[in-house]
């Protein structure tokens, strides 16, 4: 029937991944995608960079396929959430870099909406908090900030999309400017158990309802690419966010499984089947995904610098000149010797919802060296991890497993002592890029290569399991919270 062709535009490179029948990837194609900062606490990327990227990797990927006679039975799309871009209709150009998920520059106008009853509203109808992070407040920025932007869009001439959906447009050539359920829930704008965009919400986030795109099934019909683009047409059959994308590509399909993914971020997903839990522990109530118009509903937790933190110690302090160096330097050390790094470089996510906060490097002595630095990076993340997942606990839903996946699960020093800190085992999977298998598996399902979520939890495979080691973990994670309190902003 042919294979299936996933793209992953990630915070930091897009990748194309090509799945046959049997859910065995066959090959892979990569670009980085480079990020800027104008100012602290902001975060861009160029969209024609995103979109330049995808064309290449689907080229190298597409060419090596024709070049052996294999078909591309359908195209999934997975993506940065959040993330927001704004383009004109007529001639496609983006109005502004697109803002990442990241980026904390609309802190003060998020602080100005909830000196009422904003938020509570807000999370009754999206699940979600008056935080940056979010895509409301982004498209308001941006169309109060270019010259222009407002008239323009209250003539219809403007379109918003997350990355997918102005993937989509570019795809199609214009044909199609739509997303899927879970992206759509990520933006504070659309009401998740209604299954809607939200007049009053895009009201008080001043959003116009006419730049925004039309709303879809995570697997389905989103058209075609067109020849012009790619010299071929090909079906276009799933699209989602990547954290659910992740969460489809770990088969965590049944009420209580639970992923965390460690990328760029990371982000512990839970699945809540049909029940829209509120939490009350500052988690996020979300899609995970919807499928023949049924919606499955998730709690997660987000973590804003994972990955970020060991790029921080490659680019920013010079302690590495690769990532993959990271674990061997850690492991040179028995402990961090007391150090903690409190990643907030852009703010803290969840349990917190901190953009006000800074990173902070704590605890340093004479004796500490590059080992306990790199460490206390990975530890990080850990303790993240960890808050997390008590604060799930907290709302009454503690996993007794924990999937992981991303860059990051393939450093066994972190994984152990992910196990061990967190006290229950951890599980990675054969595939590590559970993100595009998870994008994959939706344009398979849309696309009839797969006929089920059954099918699809047939072919994921654990490849290894971290048990914890016991031992003594008070103390650290109590460092961990004073540390903590040193950068809060309140």
């Amino acid at each position: 029937m042919g294979k299936v062709v996933a793209i992953d535009a990630g915070t930091t490179g897009v990748r194309a991944l090509v799945v046959d029948d049997r859910a065995r990837v066959v090959d892979v194609a990569y670009r980085e995608l480079p990020q800027y900062f104008p100012r602290p606490g902001w975060v861009e990327h160029d969209a024609d960079e995103i979109w330049q990227a995808v064309c290449a990797t689907l080229s190298e990927v597409g060419d090596r396929l024709a070049a052996q006679g294999d078909t591309v039975a359908a195209v999934g799309i997975t993506n940065q959430r959040e993330t927001t871009i704004l383009w004109d209709r007529r001639s496609g150009v983006p109005l502004h870099n697109a803002i990442v998920w990241q980026d904390r520059r609309t802190a003060d106008r998020c602080r100005e909406l909830n000196r009422g009853d904003a938020e509570a509203e807000l999370t009754r109808k999206t699940g979600l908090l008056l935080d940056p992070y979010f895509s409301a407040t982004k498209i308001a920025w941006i169309l109060d900030h270019v010259s222009g932007a407002r008239d323009a869009a209250k003539a219809g001439h403007i379109a918003f999309g997350t990355v997918d959906s102005f993937l989509l447009w570019r795809l199609s050539e214009g044909r199609v400017h739509a997303t899927d359920a879970t992206n759509a829930s990520r933006t504070a704008l659309y009401d998740i158990r209604q299954g809607r965009w939200d007049e009053a919400l895009c009201e008080m986030f001043d959003v116009p309802l006419s730049c925004l795109p039309e709303v879809r099934d995570s697997a389905g019909d989103f058209g075609h690419t067109a020849k012009t683009v790619l010299g071929q047409s090909l079906p276009i059959r799933g699209v989602a966010g990547d954290q659910q994308a992740a969460l489809i590509g770990q088969a965590c399909f049944a009420a209580g499984d639970v992923k965390s993914t460690y990328g760029t971020g990371a982000f512990l997903v839970l699945n809540t089947a049909g029940n829209l839990v509120t939490s009350k522990n500052r988690l996020l109530g979300t899609i995970a995904y919807r499928l023949k118009g049924e919606t499955t509903y998730a709690l997660e937790g987000s973590i804003l610098s994972a990955g970020t933190a060991i790029q921080w110690l490659q680019e920013g302090l010079g302690l590495i000149a690769r990532a993959s160096e990271v674990e061997a330097l850690a492991a040179s050390v028995k402990d961090s010797g007391g150090v903690y790094l409190v990643p907030a470089f852009t703010g803290l996510g969840a349990p917190y919802w901190d953009p006000h906060a800074r990173g902070a490097l704590l605890g340093l002595t004479r004796a500490s060296s590059r080992g306990e630095i790199a460490r206390a990076a990975l530890d990080s993340v850990v303790y993240q991890t960890f808050d997390l997942l008590e604060a799930m606990a907290a709302d009454g839903l503690r996993p007794a497993t924990l999937k992981v996946d991303g860059g990051m699960a393939r450093n066994e020093l972190f994984m152990q002592r992910l196990a061990d800190i967190l006290g229950v085992p951890i599980l990675r999977p054969k595939i590590t890029e559970s993100t595009a298998f998870g994008a994959a598996g939706l344009a398979g399902l849309g696309c009839g290569l797969y006929a089920s979520l059954q099918d699809l939890a047939v072919l994921a495979v654990t490849e290894k399991r971290y048990e914890p080691a016991g031992g003594e973990r008070d103390a650290d994670i109590a460092g961990w919270h004073s540390a903590l309190k040193r950068v809060r902003s309140s």
